[in-house]
């Protein structure tokens, strides 16, 4: 079953909402109102409907809303209806009283969270990743790996496999520090594991980086900067490189034993996937971008999540990614915003968009405005 663009969205006791819906024509929709309205809780409660914590990475437990007084969230619901290949599909995702847990419904029946990666893909850029070339590595692992994730939906349970694997592998290293004697065959066993989950990953990344540099090479008549893209560690540079599964995976097994004395020391893996950063370059100034002004990093990051959904939008085996830009349009100059727009028309994406002036979207050929204010939606 693949849905392809969401008509309702109806949203109970979400973050400022107590109850709202939208009837939605399937095309553009731009959110506008005053700092602190909700329009960014909007896009959050559709991102929600992708495995994980959602585009602020929140825990299911913290965005219920909260009356005056009330120490926790009340439980809460995100009610879709898509329009798909095969008709209309209802997809419910919230947490139950009492789970603690996020629940997903996909017409009426609890169903396990990794079935809305079937039904739904999703891209998002927010302000948080403005700082993306300034932050640390980590912050642009994640960026990129939400783009894999994207294309590669196993991609989320390798990484988290991966990383599962080298918590407990650190844990009994720990436990050595303080002279308890771990397990030989229990540390084969994670590095086995660890080998493995992070092969796949460092595939699924270079898979990645390699449609995207294919990608963005083509969209040179854009108004939008290009980069050159790179992932800087040894296991995506092998992989890149042609390196399979198997090898990948048995050379580092092999690295994470040989490096356990070490690792042990530093109370983590200091070799691994982990590790990796993602290496952005300015083609047409040749400078990294954590060189370039603040609004040329906010245009190559532009690029790449626009390069990624057209990508998308092409595949013939999956759904066509949502698209959900909070606070884009702001940032772009008149010309290149006429270009956002014209490129969404283009590859006729479902996204939201936000901002806090109505003027902003004046270029967006058949967008669906929606005022917010207090938490309350007004089409």
């Amino acid at each position: 079953m693949s849905a392809h663009r969401l008509r309702r969205l109806a949203l109970t006791d979400f973050r400022c909402y107590a109850a709202a819906a939208l009837e939605l024509a399937g095309g553009p929709v731009f959110l506008f109102g005053p700092n602190g309205a909700g329009k960014t809780n909007v896009l959050e409660a559709v991102s929600f409907l992708s495995p994980g914590r959602g585009l602020r990475g929140a825990a299911v437990s913290e965005v219920g809303r909260r009356e005056p007084g009330e120490r926790e969230g009340r439980a809460w619901s995100v009610a879709t209806l898509f329009e798909g290949e095969l008709g209309e599909t209802r997809l419910g995702v919230g947490l139950a009283p009492d789970s603690g847990r996020k629940t997903v419904r996909l017409e009426g029946e609890t169903v396990a969270p990794g079935r809305l990666s079937d039904l739904v893909r999703l891209v998002w850029l927010t302000p948080a990743q403005d700082r993306l070339f300034l932050d640390g590595a980590s912050e642009r692992r994640r960026f990129f790996d939400r783009l894999v994730f994207a294309d590669h939906p196993r991609h989320a349970s390798h990484v988290a496999a991966y990383e599962h694997a080298l918590r407990e592998r650190s844990r009994l290293l720990a436990d050595a520090r303080q002279g308890l004697s771990p397990d030989p065959a229990w540390l084969d066993a994670l590095e086995l594991k660890a080998g493995e989950a992070g092969a796949e990953t460092a595939l699924a990344r270079a898979a990645t980086l390699q449609a995207l540099a294919m990608e963005i090479e083509a969209r040179s008549d854009r108004p939008f900067p290009r980069a050159r893209l790179d992932l800087e560690g040894p296991v995506e540079q092998a992989a890149l490189a042609g390196a399979s599964a198997e090898v990948l995976a048995e050379d580092l097994r092999a690295a994470l034993r040989r490096g356990r004395e070490r690792d042990q020391a530093a109370g983590r893996a200091l070799y691994g996937p982990h590790r990796t950063d993602l290496g952005v370059m300015h083609v047409e100034k040749d400078r990294p971008a954590g060189e370039c002004s603040t609004g040329e990093q906010k245009a190559l990051i532009l690029n790449l999540v626009l390069a990624q959904a057209a990508r998308l939008a092409r595949a013939e085996d999956a759904p066509p990614p949502i698209l959900l830009l909070d606070e884009v349009a702001a940032h772009l100059d008149r010309r290149r915003r006429a270009a956002l727009f014209e490129e969404l028309t283009a590859l006729g994406l479902q996204a939201f968009l936000t901002g806090t002036d109505e003027a902003l979207f004046e270029d967006l050929t058949g967008g669906q405005g929606v005022r917010v204010e207090q938490g309350r939606l007004y089409v």
